[in-house]
Order: structure tokens, then C-alpha cells, then sequence
């Protein structure tokens, strides 16, 4: 599916926490290309422990279902930061947290040597005890692949200050 290159971000779209919710169902842009390397899926195997031979053996691999190493699925999904803070500044919060991911899947392999990037969507946006949370909805695009290799909702809460914290000059 291929996209012209205005669609991407130059630099993040700057959204206050109070007026994420009119941004709601707006697809908010793309990031930019990420090449994936063999030293990067390496070191994710080697801090992951996840050294299965189709991420980490290019020998073994170039024979085997995908012709060559690939990237490990939380790998592709662990680019969310990189990508989110490329395409939206979210201002007026003291502290922002990832609360997790819903419906994650992995459609198509990453081959390392592959270039991806994420579309970003603002799927949801709803008020929480003390904050706002986000729901983002992230479709990771392997250039010149028709398919791609990641869909996911990475959620994300803003908070004035920690929840939980007790004001300043208190116990």
C-alpha cells in the first residue's frame, strides 16, 4: 500500500490532554521509515532471551519459510515510542504512562533489511480517575509490502502528577 511521503511526520502535531478528545477517530499521521538491522534483533534477542534461529540465524534463516531473518513481534511492537513521539507531542501533563496494548497482531513478517514505519490513529480518548487516557491505534507498514506487519493499540494515560501521589508538603 503505498503512500506519498507528505503523509509523514516532520515534526509531531503538538495536542494539548484537554483537547485530545475532539481528535478522536482522526488518523493523526505516519512516522518516518525505520530500517531494521541484524544488530538491532540480535540485541533484542540477546535482552529478550528469545534467540529462536528465524530472528538470529541469517544462514539458517535464508532457508527457511520468510528467505531471511526477521523481527521478533515485540520488537516491531516496542517501536510504538519511537513512533508516537515522532507523529503527536501531547502538552499539559506532568506525567504520561503506557497503561498497555490491546488487539495486537502480526499479519506479515519484519525481514530485517526491511524498512517500516507506523500509521497512527487516535482511536479513542476517555476521562480517568485524575487523567485522561488515550487509546492509539498503530498500523506498522513494511515498505513495498502489501500487508502489514503489525496492527496494535498501544494505551496511554496522562496525568496532571502521579496518581496516587499526595500533594505537596503531606505525608
Amino acid at each position: 500500500m503505498p503512500h506519498s511521503q507528505s503523509d509523514v511526520a516532520t515534526s509531531p502535531l503538538v495536542l494539548d490532554v484537554a483537547e485530545l478528545d475532539r481528535h478522536a477517530g482522526e488518523v493523526l499521521g505516519a512516522s518516518s521509515w525505520h530500517l531494521v538491522t541484524q544488530d538491532e534483533v540480535t540485541a533484542f534477542a540477546e535482552l529478550t532471551g528469545d534467540d529462536q534461529w528465524i530472528h538470529v540465524d541469517p544462514v539458517r534463516a535464508a532457508e527457511g519459510p520468510f528467505g531471511a531473518t526477521i523481527a521478533h513481534g515485540y520488537f516491531t511492537l516496542s517501536l510504538a515510542t519511537i513512533a508516537l513521539d515522532e507523529v503527536v507531542a501531547v502538552t499539559g501533563a506532568g506525567v504520561v504512562l503506557n497503561y498497555g496494548s490491546n488487539r495486537v497482531r502480526y499479519p506479515a513478517p519484519l525481514p530485517v533489511g526491511a524498512r517500516v514505519r507506523a500509521r497512527i490513529e487516535l482511536v479513542a480518548v476517555e476521562a480517568v480517575k485524575r487523567g485522561v487516557q488515550a487509546t492509539f491505534g498503530l498500523t506498522y507498514e513494511v515498505e513495498g509490502s502489501p500487508k502489514p506487519c503489525c496492527v496494535a493499540e498501544i494505551v496511554y494515560r496522562y496525568y496532571p502528577e502521579l496518581p496516587n501521589s499526595s500533594p505537596k508538603g503531606t505525608a
